[in-house]
């Protein structure tokens, strides 16, 4: 593993424009294990214009030879899973295990999923009697976050290159040594310089002068609903698209007639997961009053579990994030079943998977997106009171439902305010898309609907 003290920036490694540093802490041992630039405007300058440059011939390059490119930056990634599971493993504390399947498997699988649709996109269709053509949207700036560092990134850079958009890169500062993997795997992929562009940096200094560049044309943003407001409003100003994905708070419902020991146990993996610092972990679980006591002793029996299953959290501030939000539930009066705030370990961001039980709604546990290892059940009297428990905070990013009969649980899901819902543990496609409603952001990501955040329509009538 090795740190770069540049930038990739038009098919290259450059100097910064200053000398200031990040350091990268392994969340496991708190020590330092690399250190990258911290980039100014300077720098994002220098990468919009390298991606200014290399628009115009890489929108002209034919969509099978820009699939075939994305293709080769799918083997790439596949040669060097080992690689890039133990870089995110070093800087994000996720066990090996996990980083191998999940944090390295799952981007190569979005990778190839778009080198198969560039080749294969109506980039141009008939409509009576207009041709309309799907065309790119032009420089994109993409604002990724810590807790998936080489997911969130596949997941903009692929269908952007897919689309002919080239891309500036501004990724976690937590995060970057994967973010400089990733760039090595592009030039390694034999991407067109300038195609795509890293500048690492301070969200308020790098990622801020990256949204408000006049030459950036789309801002993908994922991380925080407060963050994402504000680059709407920066964006809104210029008349500047965006692709938000921000917050959730999403709800595991279980019906009465659902495999209750099957929903709990999945439930509490789904919400462990990652260390919790997932968007769409199912963080409140809803469970009907006559079933309610079993459901928190399954809870509890499950979690314990993960003690020592989990990984840190990724920063020491995460940790007293997380930790502060386990005190306020205190506080308000919810019991706590399993976990505190105590640190299970003397070294390392480790937070205790902790479980609450007589969560209501109203509660900010219940409401406020934590981002660690924390679950809140919850209890309902009848169908309609679960569906506005559900309902009822500022997110709406995923969700589950759980009932014997499929169409049970699918009648449900259609009720819930939400981009996407997991029926009875429905498995993850790369395909579908995902995002949310309500404040949760704006547009959506991965499949072909990924895809189209990229493009602009243009219209021949003949």
């Amino acid at each position: 593993m090795k740190a770069h003290h540049g930038m990739y920036i038009g098919g290259e490694w450059r100097p910064a424009a200053g000398a200031d540093t990040i350091d990268v802490v392994n969340p496991v041992d708190e020590q330092v294990i690399g250190r990258v630039p911290a980039g100014t405007a300077v720098d994002v300058g220098h990468a919009v214009r390298a991606a200014r440059a290399a628009l115009p011939g890489w929108a002209a390059t034919p969509p099978t030879e820009r699939a075939a490119k994305l293709a080769a930056l799918r083997d790439v990634l596949v040669a060097r899973k080992d690689e890039i599971a133990e870089t995110v493993t070093a800087e994000l504390g996720s066990p090996l295990p996990f980083s191998q399947a999940v944090h390295a498997g799952v981007p190569i699988l979005v990778a190839g999923s778009y080198a198969e649709l560039a080749a294969t996109y109506a980039f141009e269709e008939k409509v009576g009697n207009s041709t309309v053509h799907h065309e790119p949207v032009g420089v994109v700036g993409a604002i990724t976050p810590w807790n998936y560092p080489l997911h969130q990134i596949v997941a903009k850079v692929a269908p952007a290159l897919a689309a002919g958009c080239t891309v500036v890169l501004k990724p976690a500062e937590d995060t970057p040594l994967t973010a400089q993997l990733f760039a090595e795997a592009v030039a390694e992929a034999g991407l067109p310089a300038g195609v795509f562009n890293l500048v690492t940096g301070l969200g308020p200094v790098a990622g801020q002068a990256l949204a408000e560049h006049p030459d950036v044309d789309l801002v993908s943003f994922t991380g925080s609903t407060a963050v994402g407001r504000r680059i709407g409003a920066t964006a809104g100003a210029a008349v500047k698209r965006v692709a938000l994905e921000l917050g959730g708070k999403s709800a595991n419902v279980i019906l009465p007639s659902a495999d209750l020991a099957k929903a709990v146990n999945v439930g509490v993996a789904n919400v462990m997961s990652n260390s919790g610092q997932t968007c769409s972990a199912w963080t409140r679980m809803l469970v009907h009053t006559s079933q309610y006591e079993e459901a928190v002793g399954l809870a509890a029996t499950a979690a314990a579990k993960y003690g020592d299953r989990i990984g840190p959290v990724v920063s020491a501030k995460q940790r007293s994030r997380v930790r502060s939000y386990i005190e306020k539930g205190i506080a308000e009066g919810a019991r706590l079943v399993v976990g505190g705030p105590e640190s299970p370990r003397e070294q390392g961001f480790f937070v205790s998977p902790t479980v609450f039980a007589d969560v209501t709604p109203d509660m900010t546990i219940a409401q406020e997106e934590i981002f660690g290892p924390v679950l809140s059940i919850i209890r309902y009297e009848d169908e309609e009171e679960a569906v506005r428990i559900a309902n009822g905070t500022v997110y709406g990013l995923a969700g589950a439902v759980w009932a014997a009969e499929e169409a049970e649980a699918v009648a449900f899901a259609r009720r819930l305010d939400t981009g996407q819902v997991d029926i009875n543990g429905g498995r993850f496609n790369p395909l579908a898309p995902f995002g949310g409603y309500k404040q949760s952001g704006v547009g959506r990501e991965l499949g072909s609907h990924g895809l189209s955040e990229y493009l602009q329509t243009k219209s021949l009538q003949f």
